[in-house]
């Protein structure tokens, strides 16, 4: 009997020592429908677009400037938008304030003229 008890007690001292055994886990729940991940292309950057308005007031300004002008060199500013251009600074007569927004007007691209010129003798 001692032989008995003995035994029960190292078969239960054995089990205490035994790690539990994990629990065998539930698979996941599927998925809707698995959809293949296309291999994504990093997007490209797109370069600056020039702006309109600063190209129309650098053609206009090239026109003015041109020696055939005929006007003072750098006296004008020029500025630009959706095709209406404005004329800015002094010249020296009239005639050179009108040819001015005469040569504007005839740049491809321009839609009006504001000719803000102030004639200034001895300009």
């Amino acid at each position: 009997m001692k032989h008995i008890v003995a035994l029960g007690l190292a078969a239960a001292l054995i089990a205490c020592s035994e790690s539990p055994k994990p629990a065998a886990k539930a698979p996941p729940p599927p998925a809707a429908a698995p959809v293949a991940a296309a291999p994504q292309a990093q997007p490209q950057p797109e370069p600056p677009k020039p702006d309109p308005n600063k190209e129309l007031a650098a053609k206009v300004k090239q026109a003015l400037e041109a020696p055939s002008a005929k006007l003072p060199s750098g006296a004008i500013d020029v500025t630009a938008a959706e095709g209406k251009v404005s004329l800015w600074g002094a010249v020296e007569t009239d005639a050179q304030r009108q040819r001015a927004a005469q040569l504007a007007a005839k740049v491809d691209g321009v839609k009006g003229v504001d000719n803000q010129l102030k004639v200034v003798r001895g300009s």
